[in-house]
């Protein structure tokens, strides 16, 4: 985990430890639809409902890319199976979606941004890609979400649309079909404090507490939001007396041997 000022990885780890502890019924379709714009999830039972964070994805295959990529790290994944669905998060505090990844800044002739990198690894992982294999793939629906201080970054409005979008995607001819339109969208942090206090109501006593805790949390953060031009990218500054004075308890987060965080793969820069 990265912990610095202007970095999103402790932001993270609070909001999805205590969405983990609440029932997905009263929140994830309120959050889905809320992100997209649209009414397209209704309130159900969500069958091996599952957040992961920080999710490494296999290396993208080289004859579908003009250059070479390493694994790409998803900061949130949320799946279920009913319908089979899988949902990208991408979360941002200090920075806006990277515009250049690791080994590819646009000199492809192809855009070299985060968003769309994330939107073909789902694609791909989700059997939206036409290959040649032996047996076909089942698809999922998929979904890919930003949150981050606040809405209106202007890569999701591009890759909203659907001609944009396959023209960022080497060898787009491949995928006949795209999920279901919008699966791109975003949220701000003030978004997700007004939803889970408008679904409060349906929580237990433990439940409200813990809410009523992440949003004291996301609202200091928007109150103490760094400014970008007095902010080291490189530094590695820990200020644990800013959030204790929110009293929130910082929660930590490992990764397992071998793993490699997104900082050093999926988001090498921060404009």
């Amino acid at each position: 985990m990265i912990v610095r000022p202007t970095s999103e990885d402790v932001v993270t780890g609070n909001l999805f430890q205590t969405l983990k502890v609440l029932n997905p019924r009263w929140w994830l379709p309120d959050l889905l639809n809320d992100a997209l714009g649209v009414r397209a999830f209704h309130r159900q039972v969500f069958r091996d409902f599952r957040i992961e964070p920080w999710v490494n994805k296999p290396t993208y295959p080289r004859e579908l890319l003009p250059w070479d990529e390493g694994s790409t790290q998803v900061d949130v994944t949320i799946s279920w199976e009913n319908p089979p669905t899988t949902v990208y998060v991408e979360m941002k505090y200090g920075s806006d979606l990277s515009h250049s990844t690791s080994r590819n800044s646009g000199q492809h002739g192809f855009p070299a941004d985060q968003l769309s990198r994330n939107a073909r690894v789902g694609l791909l992982e989700c059997g939206y890609f036409q290959t040649p294999t032996l047996f076909e793939g089942a698809k999922r629906d998929f979904l890919l979400l930003v949150i981050s201080l606040e809405k209106g970054q202007p890569l999701v409005a591009r890759y909203r649309d659907a001609d944009r979008l396959r023209a960022a995607i080497p060898h787009s001819d491949l995928i006949p079909r795209l999920p279901r339109l919008p699966f791109i969208g975003e949220l701000g942090y003030d978004d997700l404090v007004l939803m889970l206090r408008r679904q409060k109501r349906w929580l237990t006593l433990a439940e409200r507490i813990l809410v009523d805790e992440l949003c004291e949390y996301l609202e200091f953060k928007l109150a103490t939001r760094p400014r970008r031009n007095l902010v080291d990218p490189h530094a590695s500054l820990f200020q644990p007396d800013q959030d204790a004075a929110a009293g929130i308890k910082l929660v930590e987060l490992t990764l397992k041997p071998g793993e490699k965080h997104a900082e050093a793969e999926s988001r090498p820069t921060s404009p």
